[in-house]
């Protein structure tokens, strides 16, 4: 889903007048997490998840075809774990779609 066909989706579901306002209400959402993670804060929205950061070790490996070798450094990278709520309407809605392909099937 793009961008403008989820504020659309915002729109209807979040009741706002005017995709303009819902595009306001999704952009202060997005900068206010975005500033959370920068100081290295999570973000949890009971039932919809956990916005938060997490230390990724460096690696290091070897380039295919050469004798060249590289490494990466450690690095914080931003990391999201979905809710219980989040989780569950995920499944139920896979578990419809399958049920409505089966169906046609027939």
């Amino acid at each position: 889903m793009k961008k403008a066909e989820f504020l659309e989706l915002m729109k209807e579901e979040g009741g706002f007048e005017s995709r303009k306002d819902a595009e306001f209400a999704l952009d202060g959402f997005v900068k206010a997490v975005q500033q959370a993670l920068a100081k290295h804060e999570s973000v949890e929205l009971v039932g919809f998840g956990k916005f938060e950061v997490a230390l990724q070790k460096g690696k290091s490996g070897k380039v295919p075809g050469s004798d060249k070798t590289y490494a990466t450094a450690d690095k914080m990278v931003p990391k999201f774990k979905p809710g219980k709520v989040l989780k569950d309407m995920v499944v139920k809605e896979k578990a419809k779609g399958k049920a409505a392909k089966s169906s046609k099937k027939k």
